[in-house]
């Protein structure tokens, strides 16, 4: 896969391209399952062009519950000669946001060599993410003052000019609680667990703190290793049965996931386009015959980082569909 890093990773972005490009069209329509299906048709038809074996590692579910995308699902097109690659996706990180006209959702992909990337099941996991300063210094275990205070001191600014990331949910009312109790400031999302955690490596914040899904957490370590930030993760218990169906697929209930156990070594690209305009990218514009969308594309090896701006002519631009079998208009 080194050799062909370069020429896979424009791929890559016109993969989410696609995808974004697709699920634009549903702003603020209100229907974020039709958001989801446009952005998925797309991202699958633009992912049978790309010359790779492609296996499905985190993706729209279990075969039974998603008929594209699914976990375990091949793609590209498995000739001979071509690289053998872990594909983890999300075809709109914040359908809802979309489907409401909110800010900050994108269109990513995660790709690397195989057995790069950790096939983590749709549970839910303690998050704690940081921007390449504070790598290494924070602790999931630790309590919410204590990480704060050595945040602060790494920085070398106050608590109180810190800003903590959090989804706005009902299970996160006491770690709000708690951050608001040490004097952070504290920025609520309503949706974007991936966008959430890369945001403290790209934008204005400091710390991603939270519980999320375990595959989206596979996907931002896959974004921080480019951009030499970190996330850790511990799986988030609901009950004993959860804890017994974890434990039966091989998984430590105790441990702390760090990025390079979610993302190995360093054949890691990470792709994003923006849907709508967030944290660190632009969403996509329409004009007169032409749309125009932002892309980020960084390779861990050189934890290079690229953003992209494309100008697509509507009169000539298409997109295959998968579930159609044909070349789309946008």
């Amino acid at each position: 896969m080194a050799d062909l890093q370069r020429g896979l990773a424009m791929e890559l972005v016109r993969v989410t391209e696609a995808a974004a490009l697709r699920a634009s069209r549903w702003l603020g329509n209100g229907n974020k399952d039709m958001v989801d299906k446009a952005a998925s048709d797309a991202m699958r038809g633009m992912l049978d062009l790309i010359s790779v074996k492609g296996k499905v590692i985190i993706g729209e579910g279990e075969k039974d519950k998603a008929p594209m995308l699914y976990i375990g699902e091949k793609v590209g097109d498995w000739k001979e000669d071509s690289p053998e690659v872990d594909i983890a996706v999300d075809p709109v990180d914040g359908t809802r946001l979309v489907a409401n006209g909110l800010p900050n959702a994108i269109s990513v992909l995660a790709a690397g060599t195989k057995d790069s990337l950790m096939p983590f099941p749709g549970f839910y996991m303690h998050k704690l993410a940081c921007g390449p300063e504070l790598k290494g210094k924070l602790d999931i275990n630790a309590s919410v003052r204590e990480n704060l205070k050595v945040a602060a001191a790494v920085l070398q600014k106050d608590v109180k000019d810190l800003t903590i990331v959090v989804l706005d949910r009902e299970r996160h009312r006491d770690l709000i609680e708690e951050i608001r109790a040490a004097g952070a400031r504290i920025k609520l999302i309503a949706d974007g667990d991936v966008a959430g955690a890369i945001s403290t490596a790209l934008g204005n914040v400091d710390i991603y703190m939270g519980i999320g899904g375990a595959p989206e957490g596979v996907i931002a370590a896959a974004a921080l290793k480019c951009l030499d930030g970190e996330i850790q993760t511990r799986f988030f218990l609901k009950d004993k049965e959860e804890e017994k169906s974890i434990r039966a697929m091989g998984f430590d209930t105790n441990k702390v996931y760090y990025t390079d156990d979610l993302a190995k070594g360093d054949e890691i690209i990470f792709a994003a386009t923006g849907v709508t305009s967030g944290e660190f990218l632009e969403g996509i514009s329409f004009g007169s015959q032409k749309a125009i969308s932002h892309s980020i594309l960084m390779r861990a090896k050189y934890r290079t980082v690229r953003y992209i701006k494309t100008v697509h002519n509507l009169k000539y631009k298409t997109i295959p569909s998968r579930e159609r079998n044909q070349e789309e208009k946008v």
